[in-house]
């Protein structure tokens, strides 16, 4: 008796889908899922994109000039650039975008300095003072 009850229940939940299946086909058919709107990377653009790429540039500069002339922090600025690229780059052209910076500010200096001088530690100096503003202003402004 247990399994013919069991079976006629079977049988009508089975009945009872087939039976809705094509009312759901056609629920289905008639309303499609719009894609998703296509948002130029424009428009999702951080406020401070133009400090956070000045400050991938100084970093490159920075991660160049530590090398040339070594300190205690030789090879931090390549690592705090890949943390900073890792937290922002939420694009593959953001991504992009910050590591032509790193690279620019590189580049310029390894054009420049090929040796330690006086210059280039007192360019040091600089160029940390000025990523230290754009840090600050940044997190002042943008950051709750």
């Amino acid at each position: 008796m247990l399994r013919l009850a069991s079976a006629l229940t079977l049988a009508a939940l089975l009945g009872l889908t087939l039976a809705t299946a094509p009312a759901l086909a056609q629920s289905r058919a008639a309303a499609p899922t719009p894609p998703p709107p296509v948002v130029p990377d424009a428009l999702l653009q951080a406020p401070y994109e133009p400090q956070l790429i000045r400050l991938s540039e100084i970093m490159g500069a920075l991660h160049y000039l530590r090398t040339l002339c070594p300190s205690p922090e030789t090879g931090a600025w390549r690592r705090e650039m890949q943390a900073l690229i890792d937290a922002e780059a939420t694009t593959a052209e953001r991504r992009d975008r910050l590591t032509q910076s790193f690279n620019r500010g590189y580049g310029g200096f390894e054009a420049t300095y090929r040796t330690c001088t006086a210059a280039a530690r007192v360019a040091t100096r600089r160029y940390a003072d000025e990523g230290l503003r754009i840090v600050s202003d940044i997190t002042s402004r943008f950051v709750n």
